[in-house]
Formats: C-alpha cells, sequence, structure tokens
C-alpha cells in the first residue's frame, strides 16, 4: 500500500529510517533549522519555506502560499511509491497532515474528499490540516470546495504534544 508517514520535526530520522523512506517534504518557518535525515536523498527532499499560519498579513510569518502548494503537488507526482513518502512540519500536526490530504489526493483524484478526511482522523486524532494549505490545494486540485468542507467536518483533532507521529494511506486500495 503506498503510504505516506506524517512526522514531527524531532522524529525524521527515526520514521525515515523505521519505515524506509526515501523522499520527503519539509514544512518549515525559515528560521528553524534541521538536518536532512542521511537516508533522504538532497534531490529528493523538498523543503517549502512557510508559518503554521491560516491568513496573510502577519507581521513577518509567512502565510502558505500557492507556489508552495504546487511544488507539494509537482513533488508528489515525482515521488516514485516504492518506499514511504516522509512529510513534517515543527509539530506533525496541522501543516504536513494537509499536505498530505493534498499530496494524497492529487496522486488519486478519484476519491472522495469525505472518505479522505475521515481516514485522516482515523490515522491521527491529532491532526488540525492547516485551513489556508487545504483551501488553496482544493483550488489547485478543482475540488470545488469539496476537500474544504469534508476537513472542516473532522474538525479539531485532539490537543497534542508533537509526540505523534502517523502512517496515512493514500488509498483505501492495497498495491498488486
Amino acid at each position: 500500500m503506498t503510504r505516506i508517514v506524517v512526522s514531527p520535526l524531532f522524529l525524521i530520522a527515526e520514521m525515515a529510517v523505521r519505515h524506509g523512506a526515501r523522499e520527503m517534504i519539509s514544512l518549515m518557518a525559515k528560521e528553524q533549522a534541521f538536518h536532512r535525515p542521511g537516508v533522504i536523498a538532497a534531490d529528493r527532499h523538498l523543503l517549502l519555506y512557510m508559518n503554521d499560519i491560516a491568513f496573510k498579513g502577519t507581521g513577518n510569518l509567512v502565510a502558505p502560499e500557492e507556489a508552495h502548494v504546487r511544488q507539494l503537488i509537482d513533488f508528489a507526482a515525482a515521488w516514485d511509491q516504492r518506499s514511504p513518502l516522509l512529510i513534517h512540519c515543527w509539530m506533525g500536526v496541522s501543516r504536513s497532515p494537509a499536505a498530505a490530504l493534498i499530496a494524497a489526493l492529487s496522486l488519486a483524484p478519484d476519491q472522495d474528499e469525505m472518505a479522505l478526511a475521515k481516514r485522516l482522523r482515523s490515522a491521527s486524532p491529532c491532526a488540525t490540516p492547516n485551513a489556508r494549505i487545504v483551501e488553496i490545494g482544493d483550488v489547485l486540485l478543482q475540488r470545488k470546495g469539496r476537500l474544504v468542507d469534508a476537513v472542516r467536518a473532522i474538525g479539531r483533532g485532539a490537543d497534542a504534544d508533537g509526540n505523534a507521529p502517523f502512517v496515512f494511506p493514500v488509498t483505501t486500495e492495497f498495491d498488486g
């Protein structure tokens, strides 16, 4: 089964090794330093600088933009899917779950958005996908508001301490 591993920053090396990930998307604030795990090749790592905010105009913070989400979709399209894709942000609760939803939907566009959102909630009771990333992804993937509605329907996740990585299957169907 094609899987996405969603992780907080401090567990990325452990999750990459444990799950055999060879490709990674990082959604980080520009000032947050970190080291790419050695098992992830530099050319298979997408680093998107953005803060975990839902709207523009918040001082010096960088809001997620259309260009970020386009890069995410393009990177996911080039993922070879033989090993899991690792997606992380600071806590693994907001930006990275939103990115996982968009990656999964871009790879398997025939999925029902509500079923996808419920699968995310089942995989992570703590996930609260970043609303701005979801909204941009909804537009770029031409979901006509259905992804936004589905994420709103699952609501805010449980409080999290940033220690709850999870595995998110891209679809419910098993590979070959």
